[in-house]
């Protein structure tokens, strides 16, 4: 049976659905005023990752990953830009949406946006107001009550106090309590509005996200994801807004991936340390990028460095050679009671355990370089294609122009026009020629390959 680490239990807990095979799960996506980072990437890959599985194991999968359109970060990007708000989201939506189909991520089951659940999050801050868990401030902004809610600080594992200890002291706050937070900002000149009982104004962050899986998942649903920067304050708020509107818990497994590290600090705007993931892709191949992802556990930390990409770049190319020279297969259903496939699902029933799962698929091309064997081609290309990866043909990946920079300088034709002048060489007797064309291809990063069928190449 599956387990997954809940966040709010600490611990690893057998997963049951609420309703027998059916999973509802809300994933918090982007605030869309930039590129997407590799921290971005890790969420959308990592979350792809555990849908794809609930629905090989057969359960109906409702996937919400919503968009923040509408922020202060996304108000001060459009005023430096001199563009409409909605220009500049439209224009990092779509830049998303690209970066996210280029991972081999999946389109979830509904891409909500702020903006249009505005009237939602209206009504869900008029009924804490009724419960006295919220208030209006002097300043016209409308705050969340924290100390009216018994259950605040749960999911951190901290008290009141604790979190209060390291509360920043705001100067004339109009806020009863340090910790309590906006659910309604009051207009600014030149700001966007919508109007409501508090006057015109916006939003807060947390309230997004509580009122759009309500309306899209109900007010109880089985798994809330996302990065694990969103722990504290933003799904603790979460939990305080829902289940202090409803009375009812809210969800009954919290899911945190770990951050991605750069030299073993946090990757993130903020520090100007990030690196984005067009930036990326521009040096690796989109899948190189997934499977470094992957090859972590989805909890752990993530390190990046140029090293580590390449570095996966070869352990890839290893499972597309397995597969290039076993050549053409069929790929039936999975067999399940094969001792790789047990051993791959075992893995993967342990929390995601994706760095296991892919020892398996290692295992599998192992046997393949010694036995050849086309049923256990087909399972490695099965089972990597549970995990999103090993779909593409293997000349296609291993001949690819978006590799390593270093590689991409030859185009396929200059690498064919120069195998065919060593073949000449060769048969001509040249053959300290043929050799200098051989070192001159592999010092820009194409290696040759002689075998019984001629002469193939790849790219490092």
């Amino acid at each position: 049976m599956l387990k997954i680490y809940n966040s709010i239990a600490r611990e690893k807990q057998q997963f049951v659905p609420i309703l027998p095979g059916k999973i509802k799960i809300y994933v918090c996506g982007m605030t869309v005023y930039d590129y997407c980072h590799l921290g971005h990437a890790r969420v959308l890959v990592v979350f792809d990752m555990v849908v794809r599985w609930f629905r090989e194991n057969g359960f109906e999968v409702v996937y919400v990953r919503n968009i923040t359109d509408i922020d202060d970060k996304i108000i001060n990007r459009a005023q430096q830009n001199n563009e409409p708000i909605g220009a500049l989201t439209a224009r990092f939506i779509q830049a998303m949406d690209e970066d996210a189909a280029a991972l081999g991520v999946l389109p979830p089951s509904h891409e909500p946006r702020a903006t249009n659940f505005v009237d939602h999050m209206i009504n869900m801050i008029d009924a804490l107001i009724k419960k006295n868990l919220a208030y209006q401030a002097g300043n016209g902004d409308v705050y969340y009550a924290v100390h009216n809610f018994p259950g605040y600080g749960k999911l951190s594992g901290k008290s009141l106090n604790d979190l209060r200890a390291g509360e920043r002291v705001e100067i004339d706050s109009s806020k009863k309590d340090p910790l309590d937070f906006v659910l309604w900002k009051s207009a600014k000149a030149g700001e966007p509005f919508w109007e409501s009982p508090w006057g015109n104004g916006r939003p807060g962050w947390h309230i997004e996200c509580s009122a759009m899986s309500e309306q899209l998942l109900g007010i109880h649903f089985d798994i809330h994801g996302g990065g694990q920067d969103l722990q504290f304050p933003h799904h603790e708020n979460e939990i305080a807004q829902s289940e202090g509107a409803h009375d009812h818990v809210f969800v009954n497994y919290w899911m945190h991936n770990g951050f991605v590290r750069v030299d073993n600090e946090k990757m993130s705007k903020s520090l100007g340390n990030f690196f984005t993931v067009r930036e990326i892709l521009k040096l690796y191949q989109p899948e190189v990028v997934r499977f470094f992802i992957l090859r972590a556990h989805y909890r752990s930390p993530l390190n990046y460095s140029d090293q580590h990409l390449k570095d996966t770049k070869l352990a890839l190319d290893r499972l597309y050679i397995a597969l290039k020279d076993a050549g053409s297969f069929d790929t039936p259903a999975i067999d399940w009671n094969n001792q790789h496939a047990q051993k791959f699902k075992a893995a993967m029933e342990d929390d995601f355990n994706t760095p296991d799962a892919i020892a398996v698929l290692f295992e599998l091309a192992n046997e393949l370089n010694k036995t050849g064997a086309k049923n256990g081609a087909a399972l490695l290309k099965a089972l990597g294609g549970l995990l999103g990866l090993l779909q593409q043909n293997p000349v296609d990946y291993l001949q690819s122009t978006s590799a390593v920079v270093g590689a991409a300088s030859l185009t396929h034709e200059q690498i064919e026009s120069l195998i065919q002048q060593r073949i000449e060489a060769r048969k001509a007797g040249r053959y300290a020629e043929a050799d200098e064309i051989r070192k001159d291809l592999q010092q820009q990063g194409v290696i040759l390959e002689d075998g019984p069928q001629g002469t193939t190449w790849r790219r490092v």
